[in-house]
């Protein structure tokens, strides 16, 4: 490995070390030796270098231990004052609400890693805006931001959380392995792995309360699904009593364009077709929701939604015609 020790490398390898700090709560000397290149002396430098700098770093000995940096004076190698630190942690959780199309999921990860070594006394700050900030319903579930970070944080940590859970089979507490936090653009998802029910479990954030993290850490199952594949089946399929197929004589490319991925899920068949798939609970709405699409259509599944579609298809022709 290398030992290199010059001014500029130096440098560079003191920042490439307090990046990973970050990104993880903790790491040991000997992985930090290999993703740095270097030998665990050399760590141990740059780990007293960085303390001298002002930074937090804590050290700790046996099982599950290792390096951890900790909440302290100074902010990230950005140098921003304390008026800075707290405008981007205010506009950061804005735009996790949902306010900034796009930048959802960016701003939970920079918020929980801001979050982290921000002071106490600017944390503060930040809460009292946010509790003194209102915005117009944009059509997007609001979401808890102290929630997200918890979540966030737990998904990063590996750590067990629990929660009071208002779902449409009926409430209770949840006890829960977090892996990955979902956004759709209108609402945020929790892939977690559901210790009283032992599978896994899809969760609408909006309807969270008293997330707590408890402090026990779980290790990573090795079957977990995608998280933006399983999200995306659970509330467009799963979740229904319904589902129904259509062959869509139209480009893929073109109906993604019209469809949210939070609809149903939208399949090539071939370079002119797609086969669209979506859940419901009542195959009359569902018939009326196909009906505003501008494409022509085959209905594959269910047969009762054909003969649904055929009945207010008729209905409509009557109403049509009829004369005042």
């Amino acid at each position: 490995m290398s030992t290199t020790s010059d001014g500029n490398g130096t440098t560079a390898r003191v920042l490439r070390l307090l990046d990973l700090l970050q990104s993880r709560p903790v790491w040991s000397g000997t992985e930090l030796a290999e993703r740095l290149g270097v030998t665990t002396r050399s760590v141990r430098r740059d780990v007293d270098r960085l303390r001298g700098l002002g930074y937090p770093v804590n050290a700790t000995h046996g099982a599950g231990g290792g390096y951890q940096l900790g909440a302290g004076r100074r902010l990230p190698p950005l140098l921003l004052d304390d008026d800075e630190a707290v405008a981007i942690a205010v506009c950061l959780r804005l735009a996790a609400g949902g306010t900034v199309e796009g930048l959802g999921e960016a701003a939970v990860r920079t918020l929980a890693k801001l979050d982290q070594v921000l002071p106490g006394r600017l944390r503060s700050q930040v809460e009292a805006i946010h509790e003194a900030t209102v915005t117009l319903d944009s059509g997007v579930a609001p979401v808890d931001a102290a929630t997200l970070l918890v979540l966030a944080r737990a998904c990063r940590e590996t750590e067990r959380v629990t929660f009071a859970y208002a779902g449409p089979r009926g409430s209770g507490e949840r006890r829960v392995e977090p892996y990955r936090l979902v956004a759709t653009g209108r609402r945020w998802y929790l892939l977690a792995y559901d210790l009283d029910r032992e599978d896994w479990r899809t969760f609408r954030l909006d309807r969270m309360s008293d997330a707590e993290a408890g402090g026990w850490r779980f290790r990573p199952r090795e079957d977990a699904p995608d998280a933006a594949e399983h999200v995306r089946r659970s509330i467009s399929r799963d979740a229904y009593d319904h589902v129904c197929r259509v062959r869509i004589h139209a480009p893929k490319s073109l109906v993604d364009k019209q469809i949210p991925v939070s609809v149903g899920t939208v399949t090539a068949d071939g370079e002119t077709d797609c086969i669209f798939e979506a859940g419901g609970n009542h195959l009359g709405w569902m018939a009326m929701h196909l009906g505003v699409l501008p494409w022509v259509m085959t209905v594959l599944d269910p047969p009762e939604l054909r003969d649904i579609m055929r009945e207010q298809a008729a209905r409509m022709l009557r109403a049509a015609d009829a004369t005042r």
